[in-house]
């Protein structure tokens, strides 16, 4: 594993300008999009600009988020586990307890703060979600541009409406008043281009663009929908399939694989096509239809995004990297539970679950300039994590961690050699929400749903789509799992876990300290 440790700079002394050797970086966030929802994963609904980067670049097969929103945010501004820096849970309450503060900790400093270290201008578009819901209405310390960004536009909350979503931001200044036609997801798109636009080019430039889309609620123009309505008429059960064997041709599935119908999830019967009224099916069809909508109308603005950074003169010194924060959600009822079923293809359980469906997301790497691009259109099958962002952009930009910050050893690794064609080297990897935990060492995954259930034991080599326990098999690799993931809870702020419904949770620790602004005192 690469750690990062630095020694401090002397007073006075002279950073080596290596801007003509940085490359200008791309990050690039959606939320709540299942694994298998881009066409480059398998999927009917049309991501053309998405799969170019793909076609370009390197995906990954194996690409671990924190299961939730806010906490996997954390981990991609820091490169840190959530809990480590204050973002165990939500942004919904501060509990004041080290683990669980509802935003990022000061005293770690967020990629943007390392990157702008390192010379870059920085810009944020979009959703942002790491700050106490408490601290919208003044800005506290934890804004972005606060937390590094040269500019910023977009939505502070976890969720809420593409049509007049709050509270946004335009720098500091609240943005009230929005236009008849706003769109959230184009918004984001549009200012994102605007930044690229005001770029001067005296510094490379990192950009964040964090997109709302297709976080519920479902919302997309009509015109969007409505191409995407006959394409959903066959239901999911012939489009689970069609999704699994085309994983299985791009080589992000194996051959021998057969796709699982999970029962667990819906109380012990998965229902058949078949078995809904025809009223569900228009509502799965219509939610569907929709759903691809609002991936679609992403796309095409990051087709946009690519086409000016080129007409710019940019693109051959840019870096792309794509991802999601989580796997498709079964929040929303029966129906949409469906729908996230098929987004999640070919993994077991959702959004808020450390089980795969809720933790794997794809990952793209392109360059834009292609020769860069070792691995082209190629499938990394080594696991990775979303605490890799950092020390990969890092990697990138040819930087150290500054020495001005504390906490220089950082958890994750580069996964440029990877990217370049390359072995990371082996690691356990750590995951715990809402009670949900697991750890993955090798090929072996310990995971439960939550703290009151037992481990299930999974050999991740022969059963990655978690449908066999050998936690009775193999007691033993039980014990020093367990004994690993609550050493890890011990050192990164995991305990105690609370096992308080959301709503409970919430007023449980808004009645113990009123205090919400997110400032120590």
């Amino acid at each position: 594993m690469k750690k990062y440790v630095f020694l401090p700079l002397l007073a006075g002394a002279v950073v080596p300008s290596v801007h003509a050797q940085q490359p200008n970086i791309v990050l690039i966030l959606c939320d709540d999009m299942g694994f298998s929802d881009l066409g480059c994963y398998g999927s009917e609904i049309k991501t053309p600009n998405i799969d170019k980067l793909a076609q370009d670049g390197v995906r990954f097969g194996h690409f671990k988020n924190t299961g939730r929103s806010c906490p996997s945010r954390a981990a991609l501004l820091t490169g840190r586990y959530q809990h480590s820096v204050g973002m165990g849970w939500m942004t919904a309450v501060d509990e004041h307890r080290p683990g669980y503060r509802g935003q990022i900790d000061a005293e770690f400093p967020t990629i943007a703060e390392v990157l702008k270290a390192g010379g870059y201008s920085t810009y944020m578009s979009g959703k942002w979600h790491v700050t106490v819901d408490g601290a919208f209405d003044a800005p506290n310390g934890s804004y972005p541009m606060q937390r590094g960004f040269d500019r910023y536009y977009g939505c502070l909350s976890g969720g809420g409406s593409y049509y007049k979503p709050t509270p946004v931001y335009d720098n500091l200044t609240r943005v009230t008043e929005f236009p008849d036609d706003y769109y959230y997801t184009k918004a984001i798109t549009q200012r994102a281009i605007d930044f690229v636009n005001g770029h001067d080019g005296k510094t490379p430039m990192f950009l964040y663009v964090a997109h709302y889309a297709p976080h519920l609620p479902l919302q997309a123009p009509k015109e969007y929908v409505d191409k995407c309505l006959d394409r959903y008429r066959e239901g999911y059960d012939v489009l689970r399939r069609r999704r699994f064997e085309k994983q299985k041709q791009l080589g992000i599935v194996a051959d021998t694989m057969s796709l699982p119908v999970y029962d667990r999830e819906f109380k012990g019967h998965h229902p058949a096509w078949e078995e809904l009224t025809p009223q569900q099916q228009e509502k799965w069809i219509k939610d569907m239809a929709t759903y691809a909508a609002m991936v679609e109308i992403m796309d095409e603005g990051i087709g946009q995004l690519v086409e000016t950074i080129d007409k710019k003169g940019m693109l051959d010194n840019t870096v792309f990297l794509f991802m999601s924060d989580n796997g498709a959600t079964s929040e929303g009822g029966f129906i949409n539970q469906l729908r996230a079923d098929l987004s999640n293809t070919p993994y077991r359980s959702y959004k808020q679950w450390c089980l795969q469906g809720g933790t794997s997301s794809p990952f793209i790497v392109s360059f834009g300039n292609k020769a860069k691009n070792r691995l082209k259109g190629q499938i990394c099958d080594q696991t990775a994590h979303i605490i890799d962002v950092l020390p990969t952009c890092m990697d990138l930009a040819g930087m150290d961690y500054p020495a001005a910050f504390r906490h220089a050893d950082l958890p994750g690794e580069s996964l440029m050699p990877a990217i370049e064609g390359g072995e990371l080297q082996p690691r356990t990897l750590y995951f715990e929400h809402q009670g949900s935990c697991a750890v993955i060492d090798g090929d072996w995954k310990l995971v439960r749903y939550d703290r009151d259930e037992a481990w299930q034991l999974i050999d991740l080599s022969i059963d990655p789509f978690e449908t066999t326990d050998l936690s009775q098999k193999y007691p033993e690799k039980v014990e020093e799992l367990e004994a690993k993931w609550v050493a890890w809870g011990n050192a990164n702020n995991v305990f105690p876990l609370e096992d308080k419904p959301w709503q409970k949770r919430i007023d449980f620790y808004l009645q113990k300290n009123p205090d919400q602004s997110g400032v120590e005192r």
